[in-house]
């Protein structure tokens, strides 16, 4: 039985992909780092900043202690908020989702954008009250492909005095290939949105989606009970 819906933000709540890229490639400008569009949807979508900072200054033989990168992950977050207050997008059908599926089920963030970011959008989609639990880039020490961040989404659905869950009971919802295999390693159930791939690249995926319009409630339950 489906008991919760966990929800990827970045691609599939809000079209941020390509603000972090460009905001991505800002900071490395900055420093004489390139980063081109390509590789960064083939190496590096998926990762929280943390990591997509320290693997690009690890690619370029650069040193980067953990005080450089807070840095510079400070650094993009400042120009990330002042881009998305002046021009933030919905995907289309997602707050219509939310509502039809809120009162049925619990539902949860696992995102590796940071908290102030991911409230800052679902407030102003009005949609935060809907989950009741978030967890970030700061809750977790790895990134996407690891499952740490849907482990510990569960853990915490599973607080004291709350029925417990099972991550069988869990469907996923995601973008990226580095989340689908996080959340098939955690044990949970994934359907992937083309926002950020084509269907093609996500067939790894349990069911694939062009928009949350097309998902179906009885569809849900029917793939939670498949295997």
């Amino acid at each position: 039985m489906l008991k919760a819906i966990i929800f990827d933000f970045d691609g599939v709540i809000t079209d941020s992909e390509p603000v972090h890229l460009k905001m991505f490639q800002k900071v490395l400008k900055e420093m004489g780092i390139s980063l081109n569009e390509k590789e960064y949807y083939e190496k590096y979508l998926g990762m929280d900043d943390k990591g997509c900072f320290a693997t690009v200054l690890q690619s370029h033989g650069l040193n980067n202690p953990s005080n450089q990168i807070q840095s510079l992950i400070e650094k993009k977050t400042g120009y990330l908020m002042e881009y998305i207050k002046k021009d933030l997008f919905i995907f289309p059908g997602v707050k219509d989702f939310i509502k039809t599926v809120q009162n049925k089920y619990r539902l949860a963030i696992a995102s590796g954008a940071l908290r102030h970011e991911i409230e800052f959008v679902l407030r102003y989609a009005g949609i935060h009250s809907a989950f009741e639990l978030i967890v970030s880039a700061e809750d977790v020490k790895y990134g996407k492909p690891d499952p740490e961040c849907f482990n510990k989404t569960l853990e915490g659905l599973n607080g004291e005095g709350m029925q417990e869950i099972m991550a069988e009971e869990c469907l996923v919802i995601e973008d990226s290939i580095a989340g689908i295999e996080a959340a098939h390693s955690a044990g949970m159930k994934c359907i992937a949105v083309t926002n950020t791939y084509g269907q093609d690249r996500l067939t790894m995926a349990d069911m694939v989606v062009k928009s949350l319009t097309e998902i179906k409630i009885e569809e849900l339950e029917v793939l939670i009970n498949k295997f």
